[in-house]
């Protein structure tokens, strides 16, 4: 049952996940917040997983009735159980029991418990696997220990959430509907950010799948419910045209996927078995961290060695910590050498170790000029920290280099903001293929303003205020597509090559100027401890003579000593300062050595030529030399003495999309302001004369 995003009936699916919503509610004062989702959303899969055996066995035995008219009721009871328990006719999965969730709740309820549980244990090993991710044994014991069993089999074994009622979409929008409550509820903090359907398709869309004519994979490192998965599969079923090209579709495409998260681990695995998606292969996981078997946690079982793919589309956590105690850094950190050569970002945020995740199960690229099929495509959505997060040498900037370099990058889409349930911060989906030379994109990158590519929500979705809708899709897909073809800028189109990317951090020394903007000269504390080590760094730093202004006192006669010691760069301040000391101490500083120095914990003040050290953040200019172009900047910039400079080297990477397409808008004129200011007090002298007058 494949439904157009565009066509849900929303209503009905709010009003659904109110209902479910309610139940959850009704544990308040039994369960603690967190454990809401324990209870509901096991029992929500169990359902349709139910609905589907039920309608399945109905057909079944429509069809065994209409070939044998005469069967008894227990005969064809036991042969369509006979037929379920059979892998190759069952639905994919089975339950050898009779029991149904309305049977177990029809029973008498002492024994409530014991056949729920042996209903249970009648699934099939895959059905196991789920209800063992849920852990849901454990919470029926707390749904006895609480009478909360028998209420919630009452509500959902009569809950109609089967397939032939609810699609797979359909069920997308109420499991993380719930979701997103849930993590409400328990005040989590918004880092799974559970991607509406109309991104998603606008992302499968841009990504470009065709029919199928081979296998053809599609993956996601970071899978949740399996929604990238299911919904690339069900447009790719929408735009078949014929049975045959449905046919292709079922054929060649194989879904992969891995969540790390088991309760959302176990709803794409169930979703699976529901679409009776036989190429589908979903694990359990973290997929940034090296498989070890029997692990009990349970790393990338997609490894590079072993797995490429053709398509990989993936919405990762926004800013998941990978480092810390409660990080996987030392496992990550295996991969320094092979996976992530590029780089490491920092501990604080994992998104760009998503992303070398998916480069490196690329398939190799065709040759320059080729036409044979080859290469990978990728779609991939982050927040705005992994454009330009991390200086000049920093992990994220090195793999930014080295994304540009290898010409990965095809295009940015900026996205409106409030799209997600859980955040309302803008997000940009970024286009990536390994193919770009056999397509004459080769040095170019386009990005795309689609901000403005919205409408309001009817009704918000938590932070969801606005939605995609199809002709927002269709302006995007042809800013995308034919963007390519026409190759010329717009309001909203911009081209770039990596070096527009590129900028040299530059440590500049500069001499404030004072206000005759003559070279100023400044006395002040000596800011640091006084130790020769650090005086040494200022004369290295100032290159030029400096005066320090010394007030020392006897550690035995308290007297006070006041001197001054001039240094240029060359000289040993250390020599100066022993003889100023014996010379003044006498036989009291007879063993005089550094150790020494530093007790007496002198006043100090120094006077020295005002220099500033500052970093200063230069585009790259690929046709001129740098040794020209950075210190006519310099000049331009800081319009004061510069005394030295030093470039990085390595240069910095960063994209700034904001930058490009920022709009200058002029400000309102002073007397539109003075206008504007008068209206509102005279309307709020009218709202305080009617209040006034209601006193009275």
């Amino acid at each position: 049952m494949n439904q157009p995003e565009s066509h849900l009936d929303k209503s009905r699916l709010n009003n659904l996940a109110d209902e479910i919503w309610k139940s959850a509610i009704r544990l308040r004062g039994k369960f603690s917040a967190h454990d809401y989702q324990n209870v509901i959303l096991p029992i929500v899969t169990i359902r349709r997983l139910e609905c589907v055996l039920i309608r399945w066995r109905e057909a079944k035995a429509e069809e065994i009735r209409s070939k044998r008219p005469k069967i008894t009721d227990e005969d064809l009871e036991k042969l369509v159980k006979s037929l379920e328990l059979n892998p190759q006719q069952s639905p994919g999965f089975s339950n050898s029991t009779t029991w149904t969730m309305r049977k177990v709740y029809e029973e008498d309820h002492t024994l409530l418990e014991k056949n729920f549980r042996a209903y249970l244990k009648g699934f099939s090993e895959n059905i196991q696997d789920i209800l063992d991710s849920f852990d849901y044994r454990a919470v029926i014991g707390k749904m006895v220990k609480n009478a909360r069993l028998a209420p919630i089999l009452n509500q959902y074994s009569i809950l109609d959430i089967g397939p032939q009622s609810l699609s797979s979409l359909e069920m997308g929008y109420i499991y993380e509907e719930l979701l997103r409550r849930f993590s409400e509820a328990h005040a989590e903090a918004a880092g799974d950010h559970f991607t509406p359907r109309e991104v998603i398709r606008l992302m499968v869309e841009l990504l470009q799948i065709p029919i199928p004519t081979r296998h053809t994979s599609i993956y996601d490192p970071a899978c949740g419910t399996g929604g990238m998965l299911y919904v690339a599969k069900e447009h790719l079923l929408d735009k078949a045209k014929t049975d045959k090209e449905r046919e292709a579709v079922d054929k060649f495409i194989t879904l992969h996927g891995t969540e790390l998260m088991a309760e959302t681990y176990a709803i794409a695995r169930s979703e699976a078995l529901i679409r009776n998606e036989t190429q589908t292969t979903i694990h359990w996981g973290n997929s940034l961290i090296p498989h070890v078997e029997g692990s009990k946690d349970p790393g990338d079982q997609f490894p590079e060695s072993k797995h490429q793919f053709d398509y990989m589309l993936s919405n990762p956590p926004f800013g998941v910590t990978w480092g810390g105690k409660d990080g996987y850094q030392t496992e990550a950190e295996k991969l320094e050498s092979t996976r992530y050569l590029a780089g490491m970002p920092s501990v604080g945020d994992g998104s760009l170790l998503f992303l070398q995740t998916i480069l490196a199960k690329m398939k190799p690229a065709p040759k320059e000029g080729k036409t044979q099929q080859g290469g990978s495509k990728v779609a991939i959505i982050f927040n705005g920290s992994p454009l330009s997060n991390g200086d000049c040498g920093s992990g994220e900037s090195e793999i930014r280099r080295w994304i540009l370099e290898n010409d990965w990058l095809d295009a940015i889409v900026m996205l409106p903001g409030d799209l997600f349930y859980n955040t309302g911060i803008y997000t940009y989906i970024w286009l990536l293929r390994n193919d770009r030379d056999a397509i004459g994109r080769k040095g170019r990158i386009m990005l795309i303003d689609a901000r403005q590519q919205y409408e309001k929500e009817p009704k918000s979705f938590g932070s969801k205020r606005n939605r995609i809708v199809e002709r927002h899709r269709a302006w995007i897909e042809d800013r995308y597509h034919n963007g390519w073809n026409r190759r010329k800028a717009d309001d909203d189109v911009r081209f770039f090559t990596k070096d527009d990317f590129a900028f040299h951090k530059v440590e500049v020394v500069f001499w404030q100027t004072d206000e005759n903007d003559e070279h100023a000269i400044i006395t002040e504390p000596f800011p640091v401890s006084f130790t020769s080590g650090n005086v040494s760094k200022k004369q290295e730093f100032y290159d030029s003579e400096i005066t320090f202004h010394i007030r020392v006192t006897s550690p035995k006669t308290e007297t006070l000593h006041e001197f001054d010691i001039t240094v240029g760069p060359e000289d040993k301040f250390l020599d100066a300062y022993k003889a100023e000391i014996k010379d003044r101490f006498g036989k009291e500083m007879k063993n005089f050595n550094s150790s020494t120095l530093n007790k007496l914990e002198p006043e100090v003040t120094y006077t020295h030529r005002h220099y500033t050290k500052d970093d200063e953040y230069i585009p790259v200019d690929p046709k001129r030399d740098p040794d020209k172009y950075i210190p006519e900047f310099l000049e331009r910039e800081i319009e004061k003495p510069i005394i030295r400079w030093e470039d990085r080297q390595q240069l910095g990477y960063e994209i700034l999309p904001n930058k490009y397409f920022y709009k200058y808008v002029e400000p309102p004129k002073a007397d539109a302001l003075l206008r504007e200011f008068w209206k509102l007090e005279a309307k709020a002298e009218d709202l305080l004369k009617g209040l006034a007058e209601e006193v009275v």
